[in-house]
């Protein structure tokens, strides 16, 4: 026994002394709450890996009473378990004296043992899906109509309106499609994240006084917020199910159990959370409650969270927010414990010297040049450090390939497209086992991009003679895409009168580029005279409108004209589909013709085709499900920054840097400025956020202009946010480059205009000619 446990604190000491400074802070936690900022590529998940199994040693924790690790996806509730696993076997200790899961998965497990508290139960309760969401959300968008005609009405009418028919029944579409949706699922989201139940922010409603300036009107955004929250929630109730918040709602009421409550603190020792600056108010608090000791309720939780505020770059269109981690590491850092409760990992090995250079000169010149009110800045002060020499990480801070960092200044965006071949051409002539990437903003540019590079005589040359897949990942998720397509497509030809049907139908055709983007709802409130227009009625002059209309008779005539298993095939050609999503539509035709084989009605394979798309489990032809197909070598992988996070490549092409994206601005859409120059979705969530920050710090809910200045500072903060994340993927070589002429809306690619760069470009060219003298 004794040799046992000597052996077991030598392999304790070699894997302490594995890892680098800011890692071996995890290691050598003792207890309480411990704060970690980490850098990107600084190796997080290995330090929490060696922490946890370092405590499971420590403290000998066991099945009966575990150290609870939380993560946000699955794949990285895998790759840390794994981790953790290699470690316990070295020290020959309990495999199941951890647990490893996601945040919500954490949550549905505490409601589901004690249903009769929480309300769910996995034999009555389903987890609504995200297409059945979107349909309870318009849903309750027509109940809450049904039920509150003056707020209606008022918002109708907006700024000024002079009872026009055809432009009330226009507004009425842009706010049943579009205004009200966003804003309930917004709202929704939003609210319950925040710990708010609809009567919370109906009385938050109440007690809320704006102040308006001339030009804007009282819409009582929170009132209607709280009416749509309120139909939604009933709607769910109705049917059973639940979504992700409802998870963490239904957790929290569980452990207000006393019982109930100890009993889950004794099994869980301590809580070590990964991607912590991702947690919203609600999931923090769920993890404060269980890291407390239940014999001690008044000393401080065993609560160790791990996050980088600096990548934060989902609180735009999650309720996320880095402030709340960025807070947790401010109290730690003043608690009064040996030593500090907040540590930094800031030595990182993924990247060249010069490439963490370039990093920390963005995040130091955009929080002087901060878009955010007061002291707030977009960035957490922490530079990235390169590691010492004898990091036990292989090919640590590799040497850059040919400059490390170049920065292009094309004439047109075709030219931008055409340069970066070039690079990747020379680039792979030096080393063919290069991995590539290509980081845009949003994924029209990502088909803009593969289009030319698929396209030898617009590129200059060939492509393909370089050996290098093209890899799209947004071409493999559109794949995805074709049920819902069909599905709108058949609902329509089925019902072409419908204002609805119509235009979802036509939302598909400009998202498939096969009609320009356009205001959609002059074209769909009155369909009969859109689609076969009479003498007498107005015309539709303008070509994207005739093009559109053109597309829907003959979507109409293909129904008249072809059996109806031809349909689907048909629909794949006129929306322009690749042969993978052709072969995808394929393969759902053949599916869909057998479960119809005895009724081939139109109707019977739209319901078919509803229950494939509320069940969500068509798979895509040749779909590719692990992370491991992004960073292959002899790849060009074309992805969005977004999804980037994460993952890294030896080369990072960021084309197309312009201001008008990032930091951008929050746009209106010119069919919903009849209700002002500010979103309804934006304004309210600002309110509901300030309202959730006022709980730590003294911040009033501001008005509906300040409210939409703090949506808009907040939007610029977190694009910085994200070029910074997309910086950061690159390993040996950075490429970034803004075309001097570039489209306003990459949904019309063709139409250049004069393009400002992000303003943040300038100011690092001017650095990097510096530091080469």
């Amino acid at each position: 026994m004794t040799a046992l446990l000597s052996d077991r604190e030598i392999i304790l000491q070699q894997i302490r002394d594995g890892l680098r400074p800011g890692q071996r802070r995890l290691a050598d936690w003792q207890g309480g709450p411990l704060a970690v900022s980490a850098v990107p590529g600084s190796g997080k998940s290995t330090g929490m890996a060696a922490g946890a199994a370092t405590a499971i040693a420590r403290f000998g924790l066991h099945a009966r009473q575990q150290l609870v690790l939380v993560t946000f996806t699955r794949s990285a509730a895998a790759n840390l378990k794994a981790k953790v696993r290699r470690h316990l076997r070295a020290l020959n200790l309990p495999q199941n004296s951890f647990v490893v899961q996601t945040l919500h998965g954490l949550a549905l497990t505490i409601a589901t043992r004690n249903p009769e508290i929480s309300g769910i139960s996995l034999d009555t309760t389903t987890l609504v899906s995200p297409n059945q969401g979107s349909r309870l959300m318009r849903a309750a968008v027509e109940q809450w109509i049904a039920a509150s005609p003056a707020l209606y009405q008022r918002l109708i009418e907006g700024r000024q309106f002079d009872g026009e028919e055809a432009e009330r029944l226009r507004r009425q579409s842009v706010l049943r499609t579009e205004v009200l949706p966003d804003l309930a699922y917004t709202v929704v989201h939003e609210a319950k994240s925040s710990g708010l139940l609809p009567q919370n922010l109906a009385e938050l409603a109440e007690t809320f006084t704006q102040r308006l300036t001339d030009d804007q009107t009282d819409y009582s955004l929170l009132t209607v917020a709280a009416g749509l929250y309120e139909r939604y929630q009933a709607l769910l109730l109705q049917r059973s199910l639940i979504d992700y918040d409802d998870m963490i709602l239904a957790a929290l009421k569980t452990l207000e159990d006393e019982a109930l409550r100890r009993l889950w603190q004794s099994r869980t020792f301590a809580i070590f959370e990964d991607e912590a600056q991702d947690s919203s108010p609600l999931q923090t608090q769920l993890l404060e409650i269980l890291a407390v000791d239940p014999e001690q309720p008044q000393a401080l939780p065993n609560l160790v969270r791990v996050g980088d505020p600096n990548q934060a770059i989902n609180s735009t269109f999650t309720p996320a927010d880095p402030v709340f981690f960025n807070q947790f590491c401010d109290r730690c850092a003043q608690l009064s414990v040996p030593g500090s409760a907040l540590a930094t990992i800031d030595q990182a090995g993924r990247s060249s010297a010069i490439i963490m250079t370039t990093a920390n000169f963005v995040l130091r010149w955009v929080n002087q040049h901060s878009p955010l009110s007061g002291s707030e800045t977009p960035f957490r002060p922490q530079d990235i450090l390169p590691v010492p020499t004898n990091d036990p990480q292989p090919d640590a801070n590799p040497a850059p390939l040919a400059r490390g960092v170049v920065l292009k200044k094309p004439q047109d965006t075709v030219e931008t497209v055409r340069q970066l071949a070039r690079q990747v051409q020379a680039l792979a002539a030096v080393d063919a086992n290069l991995s590539f990437a290509v980081l845009v903003r949003e994924n029209r540019q990502a088909r803009f991009l593969r289009e030319i590079l698929e396209d030898p005589q617009q590129l200059g040359f060939d492509f393909a003679a370089l050996n290098l897949r093209i890899y799209d990942v947004g071409q493999r998720d559109r794949k995805t895409q074709v049920p819902l397509e069909m599905l709108r497509l058949l609902q329509f030809i089925e019902r072409p009168h419908s204002p609805d049907y119509l235009k979802a139908t036509l939302r598909v055709l400009v998202d498939r580029q096969r009609v320009p983007t356009q205001d959609l709802n002059p074209l769909a409130i009155a369909p009969e005279q859109f689609l076969y227009p009479g003498p007498l009625d107005p015309p539709f002059e303008a070509e994207p409108a005739r093009l559109a209309r053109r597309y829907c008779t003959g979507l109409l005539r293909a129904r008249l004209e072809l059996p109806a298993y031809h349909l689907i095939p048909f629909f794949g050609s006129t929306l322009g589909y690749d042969q993978s999503e052709l072969a995808t539509a394929d393969k759902l035709a053949a599916r869909i013709s057998q479960q119809t084989a005895e009724d081939s009605r139109l109707s019977a394979m739209i319901a078919v085709l509803q229950e494939i798309v509320s069940a969500e489990q068509f798979d895509a032809v040749e779909a590719e499900e692990t992370e491991s197909v992004y960073t292959r070598t002899g790849q060009l992988t074309i992805m969005t920054m977004h999804k980037a996070k994460g993952l890294d490549w030896d080369a990072v092409f960021l084309p197309f840097l312009h201001e008008r994206q990032i930091p951008g601005t929050v746009w209106v859409p010119p069919q919903t400025e009849f209700l002002g120059d500010f979103t309804l979705a934006e304004v309210a969530r600002a309110q509901i956020r300030a309202h959730t920050h006022s709980q730590l710090k003294q911040q009033p809910i501001p008005d509906v202009g300040s409210a939409w200045q703090q949506a808009a500072a907040l939007k610029k903060a977190e694009e910085y946010r994200l070029l910074y994340v997309a910086i950061t993927r690159a390993k040996r070589f950075l490429w970034l480059s803004a075309a001097q002429q570039a489209p306003f809306t990459w949904s019309k690619p063709d139409r250049l205009q004069a393009a400002e760069p992000c303003p943040v470009l300038p100011a690092l060219s001017q650095a990097l000619k510096a530091a080469a003298g």
